[in-house]
């Protein structure tokens, strides 16, 4: 009798190896080489671990061309090949997006090291894992002579001529520069830059260019853009750069420069020119790399460029030549991801949701997610021709994105997964919830029920916008409530909240005496308000909270603003036409004058007086563009500061602009505000002007 093989692989694991290594080197593939990922990083890296994971139960079936033997990627074959003379390796990534990752960071490092708990801790640098393209820029004589992709790790793609384009990456050194030197960064493209690349792209689309698409990310265009052939179509790609590393330097018995730390190194680069993240940061032991990623964590949405992690080095040069590499990667650096944005799922149906001012927006319903550390059932296809130009249908498997507070949103659509004969989704030309005409205005994207206060989707909420906190508040009217009362016929529009006795109220499920009484105090209360928050309340289209107070300040009292022309209106600060019509046809309809005059007689009232008189405003008739991140004002904290001193705050830089206000890691603002003379202010700059100063 044969004695079995106790050590033999299970067949289905030896399969299940090959179908892995197929899969992701296509998706490395579509990533790298075409710059067309079809699914999120983060499925990437769930697939490559499980490959590992079972190559280390079965190292005798590794092969040498497993995508965990090599870097990943090829060289295009319109591109003239580079070998690196030091090879770009990546490094090992950490996926436990816990503190803990970046302690086991360290206590990996100490036990290498063989430091017992008694030793001091060790000194790191920390970093920002940049969302681009990997570059290697050789410099010799101070000249800059390539410029070359990652390609597989040992060979490259040279794309000196698109890299040249980049204003931020110098051409020429200073003289203390060694005779050879490579610089190894990422390419990238801002956020801002993205959003107005892909602006363009669809203008090009509806002007009927062909061959013209949008992008899905910033990665993505940069790639498209390094890779462009034609370098004149690359400079309209708005790319920037960061420097974080070497190859190959002239060595120090050579003339070569010699430094102690990679910190010490970094700041070498950025003396000779090169862009540093201002986010770099020496960090003594764990409990200094787990501040550093948390606070990195919470900046991550308000950076003006993607990142998806940080990256953790041993700053001691000394230390990264002892501790040496391991494989594909070196032992003394670490990517410790942060919680992934992008995740796979699945469409089970699209649903039409009415909000407040009527629009229609089509809602994918999802098989659940876990994505940007929640768990995600519903995702926003904006209008209906977002989500035809996505193809989005249900059975689809999709890409959906969350970023911090942002609105879960599908990103893209895997086709090649898709069943047949699904159906295309159409916005339906009726309100779901009232069955009143939807239409699509001249020039607006998005459908809108003509029900109003008729359809009780607007009713819920016009009648919690009303009752928020910035409104006239009425405390503990929240969502459940509202939906009890309307769907109960016992509100109908807002007079009807002031009409509600304390039985109704009490009668409801799960409302008892104590907390119907709480809700009629809180009712008298709000009725005592001011102008703006009632005007802001009234949920007229475009009237926001800055709009209200300024029209409030211009007339004085409601009656004057109910009665105001279209011309009246356009003289108050901030108010254009669409905003003058919106407001003129609100106030035009007769069932709104009558529920302004129901609440008045319910009791509903604020101070009015005269206009307020118009005061000099320091920044009046200035036009100011942001860029960057500032010390300490958030982008909408500065442009409300901004408008309330009588400026503008435009989006892109032209001749017309008066001042560009530049915080760290500025981008082609700022470029653009130097070609055209344009002044640069700073944070303490913008005060003083907002303080009066000149």
């Amino acid at each position: 009798m044969t004695t079995p093989d106790l050590f033999a692989p299970e067949p289905d694991d030896a399969g299940e190896m090959v179908q892995l290594r197929q899969l992701l080197h296509e998706h490395a593939h579509r990533y790298y080489v075409l710059d067309a990922p079809t699914i999120p990083d983060a499925e990437y890296d769930r697939l490559f671990r499980q490959l590992q994971a079972l190559e280390a139960r079965h190292p005798e079936l590794i092969t040498p061309d497993s995508p965990t033997q090599r870097v990943g990627g090829k060289v295009l074959a319109q591109f003239a090949p580079v070998r690196h003379a030091v090879p770009m390796l990546s490094i090992r990534t950490e996926t436990d997006t816990e503190a803990s990752g970046a302690e086991n960071f360290d206590a990996r490092i100490r036990r290498e090291l063989s430091l017992t708990d008694a030793a001091p801790a060790l000194e790191y640098v920390a970093e920002p894992k940049f969302d681009g393209l990997a570059m290697n820029l050789r410099y010799e004589h101070g000249a800059l002579v390539q410029a070359a992709t990652r390609g597989d790790g040992e060979v490259g793609e040279d794309v000196t001529q698109n890299i040249r384009t980049i204003g931020q990456i110098p051409l020429r050194l200073p003289a203390d520069a060694p005779p050879v030197l490579e610089v190894r960064g990422e390419v990238y493209m801002r956020r801002d830059d993205f959003e107005a690349l892909n602006e363009r792209q669809r203008q090009r689309i509806a002007a009927g260019e062909r061959g013209e698409h949008t992008f899905v990310n910033p990665r993505n265009a940069a790639a498209g853009a390094v890779r462009q052939l034609d370098p004149a179509i690359a400079a309209q790609r708005p790319l920037s750069f960061f420097a974080y590393g070497l190859g190959e330097v002239t060595a120090p018995e050579a003339g070569g420069p010699v430094w102690q730390t990679h910190f010490e190194m970094m700041q070498t680069l950025k003396n000779w020119g090169f862009p540093v993240s201002s986010l770099v940061r020496i960090a003594q032991g764990a409990v200094e790399l787990v501040a550093y990623y948390e606070s990195i964590g919470a900046l991550r949405d308000g950076l003006g460029f993607d990142i998806d992690g940080v990256v953790y080095k041993v700053n001691s040069l000394a230390l990264q030549r002892q501790l040496g590499f391991v494989t594909r990667e070196p032992r003394w650096a670490v990517a410790h991801k942060f919680p992934a944005q992008e995740m796979l799922t699945t469409v089970l149906a699209i649903d039409v949701q009415v909000g407040r001012t009527g629009k229609l927006t089509p809602v994918a319903k999802l098989a659940p997610v876990f994505v940007g550390g929640v768990t995600v059932t519903n995702a926003t296809l904006h209008n209906e021709d977002e989500a035809r130009r996505k193809d989005v249908r249900v059975g689809d498997t999709v890409v959906v994105r969350r970023a911090g507070d942002v609105i879960p949103e599908v990103v893209s659509v895997l086709p090649d997964k898709r069943v047949d004969d699904t159906a295309i989704f159409t916005m339906p030309r009726q309100c779901p919830v009232c069955g009143s005409a939807a239409v699509r205005e001249e020039g607006e994207a998005d459908y809108r029920c003509t029900g109003g206060l008729f359809c009780s989707a607007q009713r819920k909420q016009a009648i919690l916008h009303f009752a928020q906190r910035r409104a006239v508040e009425v405390e503990g009217l929240g969502d459940k409530l509202v939906d009890q009362l309307v769907d109960a016929g016992i509100i109908n529009t807002l007079p009807d909240l002031y009409r509600l006795g304390f039985t109704a109220l009490a009668n409801l499920p799960r409302m008892a005496d104590k907390s119907a009484q709480n809700m009629l105090d809180a009712l008298e209360k709000s009725k005592q308000t001011s102008l703006p928050r009632f005007l802001f309340g009234l949920g007229i289209r475009h009237v926001g909270e800055a709009t209200a107070k300024a029209l409030a300040r211009h007339f004085g009292k409601l009656d004057a603003i109910m009665d105001a022309s279209e011309e009246d209106l356009l003289a108050v600060a901030d108010v254009g036409p669409i905003v003058a019509k919106s407001i003129r046809t609100f106030f035009d309809q007769a069932h709104n004058r009558e529920v302004l005059e129901q609440l008045r007689a319910c009791g509903v009232t604020w101070p009015e007086g005269e206009p307020a008189p118009v005061a000099p405003q320091p920044l009046s008739g200035q036009t100011f563009v942001l860029t960057g991140t500032l010390p300490t004002l958030g982008r909408e904290q500065a442009k409300a500061l901004i408008e309330a001193a009588g400026g503008k705050v435009a989006g892109s830089v032209s001749k017309k602009t008066s001042f560009v206000v530049a915080g760290t890691e500025a981008g082609s603002k700022l470029d653009k505000a130097r070609e055209l003379g344009v002044a640069v202010l700073d944070e303490d700059q913008l005060k003083e002007m907002l303080d009066g100063g000149a």
